[in-house]
């Protein structure tokens, strides 16, 4: 892959529907317009891999999978073999869930579902793009490594590349993230996945280890997480799928804390399960708080075959639900002090939020001005769900 800076990204779009070159062609009219995509399309695998053979300035594909000659999923599979460093999204029609789990853990790096909304598939591309710049940066950098620190960054960059920036809402919920990552570390995740039946997937993680083992450790288990979570009927059932793959082949004994979530809006309920992560907090409307109960499951990536427990809750409107990770509870001021649970607590007695991006930077604040001026020395992580008041 090879692309002179200034050129417009080069976008391969594999797909036997007739309509759909003229469609992206239409409607990403403005991007092409002014430079910033060129998009080149097939019309199966076969077709597709005689393109990426022939022009090595394709950075992205775009395909759909239930296609003739050679399926998206088989392409999947021989996309490496021309070209390791590119990134595949993959389209398919909503509902057929089980191909697209297939795909991400085939390598699929994400998915957008028929049929297409193009403001998500823009949001989709500019990620995907944005990762591999970042990949891009990584490999050069780490060819150019003197020194540890060197590496550290690289694997920031790495873990920013991948979170998400925009956030699904409704009329009686909102959902916002935020990280902040130490510069000696590189572990924490975030991400929001939208399921069948307008549920929402949330989940959280910390990687063990730093650098850009650790990144690439949890870039792995970002992907896994949501091919398991849109084929799943559980979050249990999800962090049992991600720890055995994650076992597998595991020899530098890598792990990772997660806590999965499934949000329904319609019910208000929240089912959840954990992975050896912190207990999430629910903020009640009066400011008053609690610690969500543990289910008991340790961390995944060293034990395959474990089984996982999930725990429901329902959320009264102005309910705030609080998914963080120990660099928040654990930060530490100049007298080598903890923020700890009780101060987390404090943060809403007072002022309870009164929404998910408001409780996200309370938090940020509370951790800042408890740290002062001493080093962050773990990433900071927060993904906040409230439950909003319906107006009448």
């Amino acid at each position: 892959m090879s692309m002179s800076k200034g050129k417009p990204h080069k976008i391969l779009v594999v797909d036997d529907e007739p309509d759909v070159e003229p469609l992206v062609l239409q409607r990403m009219r403005r991007k092409i317009r002014s430079g910033l995509y060129t998009f080149v399309f097939a019309q199966n695998g076969i077709e597709a891999l005689e393109r990426l053979r022939a022009d090595d300035e394709i950075e992205m594909v775009l395909s759909d999978i239930n296609m003739p000659r050679m399926d998206g999923l088989t392409l999947l599979e021989q996309i490496p073999k021309v070209d390791p460093e590119l990134r595949a999204v993959i389209i398919s029609a909503y509902g057929d869930m089980e191909n697209i789990r297939t795909a991400m853990n085939r390598g699929a790096f994400d998915f957008v579902t028929k049929p297409i909304d193009f403001e998500d598939l823009e949001i989709t591309v500019e990620r995907t793009l944005n990762h591999i710049a970042e990949w891009r940066d990584a490999l050069a950098s780490r060819d150019r490594l003197v020194a540890i620190q060197n590496e550290l960054d690289v694997a920031s960059d790495m873990q920013q590349s991948i979170l998400p920036t925009t956030f699904p809402k409704g009329s009686d919920y909102q959902i916002f993230g935020n990280m902040e990552a130490a510069r000696n570390v590189g572990g924490d995740f975030f991400d929001v996945i939208r399921l069948d039946d307008d549920h929402i997937g949330l989940s959280i993680a910390d990687v063990s280890g730093k650098g850009v083992p650790a990144a690439l450790f949890m870039m792995s288990s970002r992907t896994l997480m949501k091919g398991a979570a849109i084929g799943s009927t559980s979050p249990s059932e999800v962090l049992r799928e991600v720890n055995d793959m994650l076992s597998q082949d595991n020899d530098a004994g890598m792990f990772v804390t997660i806590l999965y979530a499934e949000y329904d809006p319609a019910s208000g309920k929240l089912t959840y399960a954990n992975g050896g992560h912190n207990s999430p907090l629910l903020v009640h409307a009066d400011g008053s708080s609690e610690l969500l109960p543990l289910t008991g499951g340790i961390a995944l990536g060293l034990v395959p075959g474990l089984e996982y427990e999930q725990h429901t809750i329902s959320l009264a409107p102005g309910d705030t639900v609080l998914l963080y990770t120990d660099g928040v509870t654990e930060a530490m001021n100049a007298d080598e002090e903890e923020f700890g649970n009780d101060r987390l607590h404090g943060i809403f007695a007072s002022a309870p939020p009164n929404n998910s991006e408001e409780a996200n930077n309370a938090v940020f604040h509370a951790v800042h001005a408890f740290a002062g001026d001493a080093a962050q020395s773990d990433d900071i992580t927060c993904l906040t769900l409230c439950r909003r008041e319906l107006e009448d």
